[in-house]
């Protein structure tokens, strides 16, 4: 049975190359496909150098493809400039990795919010200006005292909230935020999980979630893509990608994660995956090898994961 649900990102076999001709030529995308359901999470995980970050910056046209296509909201943006990407630039918004470099240190945090605002002209007055800054900083936690500050004044945990309400501004439909809680404490980083729920869940916002941590990214996604070199080589529904993972490099992410049981930590064994098999020629496409649940294989290849998993 077909998807009912309203396709807001449409990836198409992207493909984008860095440094191309060059000796230090890097393919950063390779032929990746997939699609981000209006109103969900879509958590995109794999280790530094993966792809994960460089999708979603050609997503926000950040970045030019070389090849393939990306569609929004129904329409082609792969090649979009002047007006229609001003406009489209209001739609869609992103979260930094580094709340610290991601805000300009010598304004104050009333013009780093306002940005937006001043940009796509959505306030008239200095009055309503800071008006709609002080409401923004109250949906992220901060309260008006902090409009007058600069970024240094505040903790990292802070600055990212300062950041989500820099891409709220706007009231964008779709945001992707390329590991938002990496650079935060532990303690701080599930403070910024709950606020990105809430706010989704009270303004019907899409993400793209990139992250390299899958159990965080289980916590707050529906559904999981996993990358490495360039490739997507898993999708499927967040619960099922976590506790059953197809692909090789997929457990292996999954083994990597500690355990709190000192014990089951000492005995545990870590899975290795050996990147070789993706290099060896065959041609390879994504299989639905459980409902929903995708793995890029060969033919033969995906004969062997559903015979593993005895369907």
């Amino acid at each position: 049975m077909a998807d009912e649900r309203k396709k807001l990102v449409e990836v198409k076999n992207v493909s984008l190359t860095f440094n191309k001709g060059k000796s230090n030529e890097v393919r950063a995308i390779d032929d990746v496909s997939f699609d981000i359901y209006e109103g969900e999470v879509f958590g995109l995980v794999g280790e530094s150098g993966s792809g994960k970050t460089t999708i979603g910056r050609a997503i926000l046209k950040l970045y030019d493809i070389d090849s393939g296509e990306i569609d929004f909201n129904g329409e082609t943006i792969s090649n979009i400039k002047g007006k229609k990407l001003f406009n489209f630039r209001k739609n869609a918004q992103m979260i930094f990795q580094d709340p610290q470099a991601s805000l300009n240190e010598r304004m104050k945090i009333r013009d780093i919010v306002a940005e937006g605002l001043d940009i796509h002209k959505l306030v008239k007055t200095d009055e309503e200006r800071d008006q709609r800054v002080q409401e923004l900083l109250n949906l992220v936690g901060l309260n008006k005292d902090h409009i007058t500050r600069y970024p240094h004044e505040f903790s990292g945990g802070q600055r990212q909230r300062i950041g989500i309400a820099r891409a709220l501004a706007v009231e964008p439909h779709f945001i992707v935020a390329d590991e938002p809680i990496s650079a935060l404490d532990v303690s701080i980083q599930a403070q910024v999980v709950n606020l990105m729920q809430e706010l989704q869940a009270d303004r019907g916002l899409t993400y793209l979630f990139i992250a390299h941590d899958l159990s965080m990214v289980k916590y707050i996604s529906d559904r999981i893509g996993v990358m490495h070199w360039g490739k997507l080589l898993e999708v499927g529904p967040a619960d099922e990608v976590y506790h059953h993972p197809i692909h090789p490099y997929t457990k292996s992410l999954l083994s990597a994660i500690p355990e709190p049981d000192p014990e089951i930590e000492r005995k545990r064994v870590h899975k290795v995956y050996d990147p070789s098999a993706e290099q060896d020629g065959q041609a390879r496409e994504m299989s639905e090898i459980r409902p929903g649940h995708f793995v890029l294989s060969t033919a033969e290849e995906a004969e062997a994961y559903k015979k593993e998993l005895g369907i």
